[in-house]
């Protein structure tokens, strides 16, 4: 017996209900988040569309893409329907709108305001299941002439090199310094560590009249600013 065709394909839809012809024929912006998941991962199981499959998945993450973004291959691959092909698109996908997130912000890159350097550092530290610290190089301008990874997994696990952040500042052209690092544990409250850091390096940056205008502790959703909260 012929193998029954599976309904839950998108290529069997009626036309009004296919994400791929309604993103064609009316513009991306008019599709849900889950249509656009639908067009990823073309088809669902036997029991749901691609688009009942995907609406499942988002509600799993509270219809956040971000948290979404966090599932790993093997989490995606638990919803039937959801082999490792699909799991890696999916992935992918989401990996490249965090990029162009990142590139937007860096299109901007000039510091006006605590909120400006969230908006620079929130795509590269606030999704992070890891600690890691930065550093933003200025110029007299305020625009950020270089951002570097100091250390990862931790300040108090980690020798600060000084010696290099002021070498780098020094090759850089750089009149102004910005500490940035994350909190996987979403707190907001500095830390000893964090404020022996952030003295240590503002001491050492003045003998060579740079100046460390703020310290931010990044989390997914929000900051910390050391600036905005009189501890500079």
């Amino acid at each position: 017996m012929a193998e029954k065709p599976n309904s839950f394909s998108i290529k069997h839809w009626s036309q009004d209900d296919q994400p791929r012809e309604k993103l064609r024929d009316k513009g991306k912006a008019v599709l849900s988040d889950a249509e656009l998941i639908a067009i990823i991962i073309g088809s669902g199981n036997r029991e749901e569309s691609a688009v009942g499959l995907s609406q499942r998945i988002l509600a799993d993450v509270d219809h956040k893409l971000n948290a979404l973004g966090k599932l790993s291959l093997k989490q995606l691959m638990a919803y039937k329907g959801i082999g490792e092909a699909k799991a890696i698109t999916i992935s992918a996908a989401l990996e490249l709108g965090r990029r162009r997130r990142l590139e937007e912000s860096e299109v901007q890159a000039k510091i006006s305001s605590s909120r400006s350097v969230f908006d620079i550092m929130q795509p590269i530290l606030g999704e992070l299941p890891h600690e890691e610290f930065w550093i933003l190089y200025l110029n007299n301008s305020n625009k950020v002439l270089k951002k570097t990874q100091l250390s990862k997994g931790g300040i108090t696990g980690t020798l600060v090199d000084v010696r290099l952040v002021l070498k780098t500042a020094i090759e850089e052209g750089a009149v102004a310094l910005i500490l940035a690092h994350n909190h996987p544990s979403g707190t907001l409250k500095p830390s000893k560590a964090d404020k022996d850091i952030t003295q240590k390096l503002k001491n050492a940056a003045l003998q060579l009249d740079i100046n460390v205008l703020d310290h931010l502790i990044v989390t997914e959703k929000s900051y910390f600013s050391f600036a905005d909260e009189g501890l500079l």
